[in-house]
């Protein structure tokens, strides 16, 4: 086992951290799918308002390859599709039926099936089961191709952002479903290397996972992150197209193929200063918000569904994306101060040293409020001293506005991690983050548009 400290990136000090209580939440009327947040598909419909369908029916496919299937959370009637601008699917909501909720079953494997299927065998199951979807691919964070090999396979076992579920929380009483994904993993990494990881401060997801873990890794958000670990240990250029699983979707993926059903039930953690119950659930995959959330807890409060920075505002009747595994509540904020200008800032977090909050060793009450306006860069080289893998994204922010696309990718472009800690930082609110996002998610299609 080997130790990896992360020497950059940003510990927030943040009020309304959940307990680890976990709590078990009735199925709701509805569940849905949110096709628009998953990156870089494009949703083909296997359905339409009205129709009846199961656990596991197939939604919808993605054009660009029909095997990648999206199966339905939930039983019963399909009762709104929800379009956005130029026909964007933001959402597919079923109304489940109470009694008997159907359920479309799926071939189950032993731990001895495992050892006799061959790799196709085993991708062919994944993607019957609809759960191709766990497997993510850097450098653009896209569906791996099922027929490729992998460099590499990255599994996280860690929650730096805030707040996403405790390892100790999701991981009880999984060990068996743990070392089957594992197993799972080998096979579809074949003789390549298989990168198992968690935080250093996670004593108890150490202690009972410890002789899977080839890694310990130290250091404040996004250490946690598949792509901060690839990037301290890559030996070579051809591991940067190394895929990665997240730990809970693991233990996801374990049941499908144990079971022979598709999972619904996941844990989720809710948090933030306006959360009222800041603890850990057990809930159906697309649960609505408001099981989450309070009742009156929404009054001059933003729904986030993710974590803070990299996670997505939702209204009020929204649902749980199929990655996100958290719900922060913040305060809008923005309400005038008296006397502001004479404020020290003892309570206000901030990167710089502007305030006095640098001295604060408390926990402080983070709003959405971005505390002024767009402005050209300064070159302050705040966002190059947080950057994990030591991007200068100031300069690729120029490069990107200047459309030099061979100067942004040899500065790095495709070595950015997405944690959204350079927007955070910036002085001058310039987002960051997502003008890297769109720069990477336009290289990914001009790539695919020449392989074609």
């Amino acid at each position: 086992m080997q130790k990896l400290t992360i020497k950059k990136g940003f510990r927030f000090r943040m009020t309304g951290a959940p307990t680890n209580k976990l709590t078990v939440l009735p199925d709701p009327p509805q569940v849905a799918m949110l096709p628009e947040h998953i990156p870089h598909i494009k949703p083909r419909l296997h359905v339409a308002e009205g129709d009846t369908v199961k656990i596991g029916s197939v939604l919808f496919e993605d054009k660009r390859n029909p095997m990648f299937l999206f199966l339905s959370p939930g039983g019963g009637t399909v009762r709104r599709i929800q379009f956005g601008l130029r026909r964007v699917i933001q959402a597919i909501v079923i109304e489940r039926q109470d009694a008997d909720e159907p359920q479309k079953e799926f071939k189950a494997i032993s731990d001895d099936d495992l050892d006799r299927l061959d790799r196709g065998q085993l991708v062919d199951l994944i993607l019957q089961g609809g759960m191709w979807w766990v497997f993510r691919q850097l450098p653009f964070r896209d569906l791996p191709d099922p027929e490729s090999s992998p460099p590499l396979i990255l599994l996280g076992l860690d929650a730096k952002e805030p707040f996403q579920p405790e390892p100790a929380v999701y991981l009880q009483d999984q060990a068996p479903m743990v070392a089957f994904g594992l197993k799972v993993l080998r096979k579809l990494a074949g003789d390549k290397q298989l990168v198992v990881f968690t935080g250093s401060g996670h004593r108890s997801v150490i202690d009972q996972h410890g002789q899977w873990l080839t890694h310990i890794v130290s250091g404040d958000y996004p250490s946690d992150d598949p792509g901060t670990v690839l990037y301290h240990i890559k030996t070579a250029a051809t591991e940067n197209r190394a895929w990665y699983v997240a730990g809970q979707d693991l233990i996801l993926l374990a049941q499908l193929l144990t079971r022979g059903r598709y999972p619904t039930r996941r844990v989720v953690a809710v948090g933030g200063s306006a959360a009222r119950e800041r603890q850990h659930y057990r809930i159906r995959m697309g649960a609505p918000l408001a099981q989450l959330a309070a009742p009156g807890t929404l009054n001059g409060s933003r729904l986030i569904v993710g974590g803070v920075l990299r996670g997505f505002a939702a209204p009020p009747e929204g649902f749980m994306g199929l990655y996100e595994t958290v719900l922060n509540i913040l305060p809008e904020g923005g309400e005038a101060e008296f006397l502001a200008l004479y404020d020290p800032g003892f309570s206000k977090p901030s990167y710089s040293r502007v305030f006095l909050s640098k001295l604060n060793p408390a926990q402080l009450v983070y709003t959405c409020h971005v505390h002024g306006g767009l402005r050209a860069c300064i070159s302050c080289m705040h966002c190059a001293e947080v950057c994990p893998v030591d991007l200068w994204p100031q300069m690729i922010h120029k490069a990107i506005h200047a459309k030099e696309v061979e100067e942004y990718l040899e500065l790095g472009l495709l070595d950015c991690v997405e944690c959204g800690l350079c927007s955070y930082v910036c002085p001058s609110k310039i987002e960051l983050r997502q003008e890297i996002i769109d720069a990477k998610a336009a290289y990914a299609k001009e790539l695919a548009a020449k392989t074609d």
